[in-house]
């Protein structure tokens, strides 16, 4: 029996500077970022669609608008956690999973790309 996939990407312009090993501070520097959001389920639904691409679109769209064009560290999203890339895929991961999970649907994962080669992945553990 097949499984089914549906992602959708979107991007967003941020700065952050990590909380090094050492407690020092990264140099502040930004980043286009690229998201790729990742809903996954075992079923078409009545007109043979896993999930609306729209709806998905416009979850992923409200989680980047948050983060577009601001410093992470100031952002309550980030007040105890450093804002690397997987925590920035892992709110937008909660934040997309408080959207849209439902019993035929569930996100299956946040991939964000700071940079053309580099991206982190935040999975969701129960992803149907």
């Amino acid at each position: 029996m097949p499984r089914y996939e549906l992602i959708v990407s979107g991007e967003f312009s941020a700065a952050h500077q990590l909380c090094m090993y050492d407690g020092g501070l990264e140099p502040l520097h930004g980043h286009n970022w690229k998201v790729e959001l990742a809903v996954s389920g075992p079923r078409l639904d009545r007109i043979g669609v896993l999930a609306d691409f729209t709806q998905v679109r416009a979850v992923l769209c409200e989680a980047l608008s948050q983060l577009h064009d601001r410093f992470l560290n100031e952002l309550s999203q980030f007040a105890d956690r450093n804002p690397s890339t997987e925590n920035v895929a892992a709110f937008i991961l909660e934040a997309a999973r408080a959207r849209l999970d439902s019993a035929s649907v569930r996100v299956a994962y946040v991939r964000v790309w700071e940079t053309s080669d580099a991206s982190a992945t935040a999975y969701a553990d129960d992803a149907a």
